[in-house]
């Protein structure tokens, strides 16, 4: 079932990192009604993210870096564990996180699995995020990794027991590294 809408107003309000619109719309409801809506809508492109995990070791490889965004909304670290990722730019899905993967963990990934893709904000935000997995060993370590440019990342090798811990006492709050740990445990590649 398609929704009937009718853009009346599409209003840049910013284009600074990325773009921030106002819309004006008109929905047709169930009933026929016309609802009128007023949205503000931020276009950040879309991304990709991967959970690298060794199933010899039963751990996961995050990530550890500073987000303004918890910060000015109660994080007072500002310090974010995650699972690796970033926007895709002008790369395919399977591209973007390779390259991710070696700037920010250090792993040259070879075969990815791609899982699904997912809306996380959909209330305001246009972005999609591809989800992959990968399994990762020593022998696929390029570099350090940490990041680029004006990147300062720590990489972070968990036991996956602890990375579950670490979801359920609020160590990990962001939303796609929970939903990656809880994948890998429903598909049973490591053991709680």
């Amino acid at each position: 079932m398609s929704a009937k809408v009718e853009i009346i107003k599409n209003k840049i309000l910013s284009e600074n990192w990325f773009v921030l619109r106002n819309f004006t719309y008109d929905l047709i409801a169930k009933d026929g009604a016309t609802l009128r809506h007023k949205r503000e809508v931020y276009d950040r492109g879309n991304g990709a993210t991967i959970l690298l995990y060794n199933r010899e070791k039963n751990s996961v490889v995050l990530i550890n870096q500073f987000r303004i965004a918890t910060y000015v909304n109660g994080n007072d670290s500002g310090m974010l564990i995650e699972s690796c990722a970033g926007l895709l730019d002008d790369d395919t899905p399977e591209d973007c996180i390779r390259k991710e993967a070696i700037e920010e963990t250090g792993y040259a990934v070879g075969k990815v699995e791609k899982l699904f893709e997912l809306y996380m904000s959909p209330g305001g935000v246009t972005e999609i995020v591809h989800f992959f997995a990968a399994e990762y060993h020593e022998s696929l370590r390029a570099n350090e990794g940490g990041g680029v440019d004006d990147e300062d990342i720590h990489v972070l090798e968990i036991p996956f027991p602890q990375a579950l811990a670490m979801v359920k006492d609020g160590r990990i709050r962001d939303g796609k590294t929970v939903i990656l740990l809880q994948h890998a445990q429903l598909a049973g590649w490591l053991k709680a």
